[in-house]
């Protein structure tokens, strides 16, 4: 593949992949959904992130590992305690990439 067809194939790629994302987004604009549906869509963001966030956790390399040698386990409990504790993203995700850096380099 050439480098011009590497870009018109890239481009063609960020088109699909925005239209795939903002026609549906522009056509419910045009409609008043049910307040309940409208609450239920509220859910959706945290439901994704935890369909993300706890397999990586729990069954890092497709097996469940819940034990203290599961260092990502450990430093996800971690952050959540500093979420709890400060209610502050960055400084959650700094404690949590920190602490999982440190625990896999003591070899835990």
């Amino acid at each position: 593949m050439s480098g011009v067809e590497f870009w018109i194939v890239l481009g063609g790629m960020t088109l699909i992949a925005f239209a795939l994302r903002y026609v549906p987004l522009v056509m419910l604009e045009r409609f008043n959904l049910p307040p309940h549906l409208q609450q239920a869509l509220r859910y959706v963001p945290a439901a994704t992130l935890a369909g993300l966030v706890f397999p990586a956790l729990l069954a890092p390399q497709g097996t469940w590992a819940l034990s203290l040698e599961n260092e990502r386990l450990l430093a996800g409990l971690v952050a959540l305690w500093v979420a709890w504790r400060f209610k502050h993203i960055l400084l959650t995700l700094g404690v949590g990439m920190c602490t999982l850096w440190l625990l896999q380099w003591l070899g835990v």
